[in-house]
């Protein structure tokens, strides 16, 4: 029997390790916040230089990317819930080194022996828990699932950064990071109280172009080749109509679309004349739009199917760039960015969750491992190339721009398989 058939199909209200799980992620996202706020705060406090809060963010992003290469692997060959703990365990060392070190004196350079690594656990930790979110949910309720944890992250997005500035502004910004250090303690020991049988992966019984390194996993294999390992994630996503349609469309979906943020705040602050306090205002609006599409994404997909959920959420995301170019007043850009981040939700967690229900278990994480690697790939390039444009031709123009480029890829999916209402039953 299937790993995921095994699960419950009952409500996961009454699902006490999905409980446990769901409340101990919430708080170690809550924890996540913290160290978002306090470690800038702690460069800039001690060295006063912008560009070395750059540096640091650039290092340790290009340490996640690295161990995203690994990651996938990792996550399909060793246990899961072990893997979970032995992630947040080693990140709560390296984070409570910290505050530790620096009571007896500020080191920046302790930072950049510290958060790098700690960022390399954390995509490994990432990789692993979504690959574990469809055996301890079921299949039959892994977009339920999704939805619960994704509204209630954007919800500790919204609290964390708040609270992570009245600690840092009282007790200093070592105490936020000892916050954070002290979630994953809490994340770790919300994984250990689940059932280890709920994350247990059965291995391929047979070889295929799809499952790639299948008879590898069942250990039948005369010779492991490692080079196979990594590029099974990347071969199934090629192989699967579906999946590789939506790869390729959300690659440049994210090209158009990871530096609207900066270009929001650009807009508030040059265009319309706002003070911080108001920037933080609209972007907290804009994420309980985050929390309504992730609250609604199971009834809705359940109604119409995925590929008329998913395409629809990418239509009104690409009208409601539009409108943020045409939108003249504080309080219109953040329900525009409502709007704008409710549908980013509602088409994210059914792409992932798709992604969830349609690989075989034993190439979750790699699969998983792939996709954000080529779809993040993009990601960078298109944000500096926005930032250029807003600075050269205005934000307005930037909008627009963005905002029809998503309704052509969104147009573009209507004659490709992302059009299917059930996918996931072929």
């Amino acid at each position: 029997m299937r790993a995921e058939t095994r699960q419950a199909t009952g409500s996961l209200w009454r699902d006490r390790d999905f409980l446990i799980f769901w409340c101990a992620q919430t708080l170690s996202v809550a924890g996540d916040s913290f160290a978002l706020i306090a470690v800038p705060l702690l460069v800039l406090n001690v060295t006063g230089s912008v560009t070395q809060m750059g540096v640091l963010t650039g290092v340790s992003g290009a340490a996640s990317v690295a161990a995203g290469v690994f990651a996938g692997v990792l996550a399909d060959r060793f246990d899961r819930r072990r893997l979970l703990v032995i992630c947040d365990v080693v990140r709560l060392v390296l984070y409570a080194t910290i505050p530790v070190v620096w009571a007896f004196g500020e080191h920046v350079w302790l930072l950049y022996a510290l958060l790098p690594p700690a960022a390399g656990v954390g995509m490994v930790f990432q990789v692993t828990y979504v690959a574990s979110v469809r055996s301890l949910a079921g299949e039959q309720r892994v977009t339920e699932a999704n939805g619960m944890l994704y509204a209630t992250a954007a919800a500790a997005g919204i609290l964390g950064p708040t609270l992570a500035g009245v600690v840092a502004g009282h007790l200093g910004a070592t105490a936020a990071i000892a916050i954070n250090a002290a979630s994953f303690g809490l994340s770790a020991l919300g994984v250990l109280l689940t059932g280890a049988s709920r994350y247990a992966v059965e291995p391929a019984e047979t070889a295929g172009p799809a499952g790639t390194a299948g008879t590898e996993e069942a250990g039948t294999a005369p010779e492991r080749r490692p080079w196979r390992e990594l590029l099974a994630g990347a071969e199934f996503l090629v192989r699967q109509p579906v999946l590789r349609t939506l790869t390729v469309l959300l690659s440049f979906f994210i090209f158009m679309t990871l530096g609207l943020t900066d270009i929001v705040i650009f807009r508030l602050k040059h265009d319309l004349g706002q003070a911080d306090s108001v920037v933080g205002l609209v972007l907290g609006v804009g994420a309980a739009g985050t929390m309504v599409g992730s609250m609604l994404v199971a009834r809705v997909r359940r109604s119409l199917g995925f590929g008329p959920t998913w395409i629809g959420a990418q239509v009104v995301s690409g009208l409601a760039i539009l409108g943020l170019g045409l939108a003249g007043s504080v309080w219109g850009v953040a329900a525009i960015m409502a709007l704008y981040l409710a549908c980013v939700s509602l088409a994210g967690i059914c792409s992932m969750s798709l992604r969830q229900q349609v690989t075989p278990p034993h190439l979750l994480g790699r699969v998983t491992s792939a996709f954000w690697t080529i779809h993040f790939s993009l990601g960078p390039v298109g944000a500096a190339v926005l930032g250029w444009g807003a600075g050269t031709y205005g934000a307005t123009t930037v909008f627009v721009f963005a905002g029809a480029s998503c309704l052509v890829l969104a147009l573009t999916a209507l004659f490709t398989p992302v059009r299917q209402r059930h996918p996931e039953r072929a």
